[in-house]
């Protein structure tokens, strides 16, 4: 894949990644909010969800739009949530970043729809807290199949990133249930870290449920205090997991020679 783009200027090929990327995150908008609803992410045409205004063209284009608007529909004036350009501009740097990090090959691509299954979960899970079935499910087989393209990653190493991600969360949520006669963590939670495990093998597993629980676990202390809520409310779990899975994908191996670097010295 890369052979075919040597003659374009690298200035120039990121910003033309960065562009697909910010598209891309316009449709994952879409999915973002039709998904939960169980609506065809494909039609009809993007409309506001308050008068049913079908949205024009210039209306489209990505952050420009939302600025050029002022956030509010041209329709009904009524708001139009940040979510919008802050889930394409998302998508346009992961874009960019995994370009830099792996150029433009399988893992590009791979990766790249990976991150972008996040992001839709993570937003999903943020709003009705949860993550829908029709994502994860078709992503553990797809992780799973990637691993025969990713020179990195075997067949076996997702298979067992499939079978302990899921299983190490299954058994965490039994446990605490035994414990407290409370469901910790849903279904969908199990069903993404089996995802995750997929695409990014087994070894990638403490580490990702290292990282989500710990800024889960500060986010939601944070969260009590600034808002008053009991100690047993629940936050959405999900995109904390993606943050883990991110932060692996992206410095997980930086990370892990700065700790044994770190060791060796103890």
């Amino acid at each position: 894949m890369n052979t075919l783009l040597l003659d374009i200027p690298t200035p120039l090929l990121g910003t033309f990644i960065f562009l697909v990327g910010l598209c891309v995150g316009s449709f994952l908008n879409v999915c973002i909010s039709r998904i939960p609803a169980k609506e065809s992410v494909v039609y009809p045409a993007s409309r506001c969800p308050r008068c049913g205004h079908t949205l024009a063209w210039w209306e489209n284009i990505p952050i420009v739009s939302y600025i050029f608007l002022k956030g509010k529909c041209s329709g009904c004036k009524a708001r139009i949530s940040i979510q919008y350009p802050i889930v394409e501009l998302l998508t346009g740097l992961v874009a960019l970043w995994l370009w830099k990090r792996f150029g433009l090959g399988w893992e590009f691509v791979v990766y790249f729809i990976f991150s972008c299954s996040l992001i839709v979960v993570s937003f999903i899970d943020l709003e009705h807290k949860i993550i829908p079935d029709v994502i994860s499910l078709p992503g553990i087989v797809l992780g799973f199949a990637s691993s025969f393209l990713l020179p990195e990653l075997s067949w076996l190493d997702s298979l067992l990133g499939i079978i302990f991600g899921g299983g190490i969360l299954y058994l965490v949520t039994w446990g605490y249930y035994l414990v407290t006669k409370r469901i910790g963590m849903g279904g969908g939670d199990i069903k993404l870290l089996a995802m995750i495990g997929a695409f990014l093998g087994w070894q990638a597993i403490p580490f990702v449920i290292f990282i989500s629980a710990l800024t889960g676990s500060i986010i939601g202390i944070i969260f009590v205090a600034l808002k008053g809520a009991g100690r047993h409310y629940q936050i959405p779990f999900g995109p904390f997991l993606a943050l883990g899975a991110e932060i692996q994908l992206f410095w997980g191996h930086e990370i892990m020679a700065i700790y044994s670097h770190f060791l060796s010295f103890n």
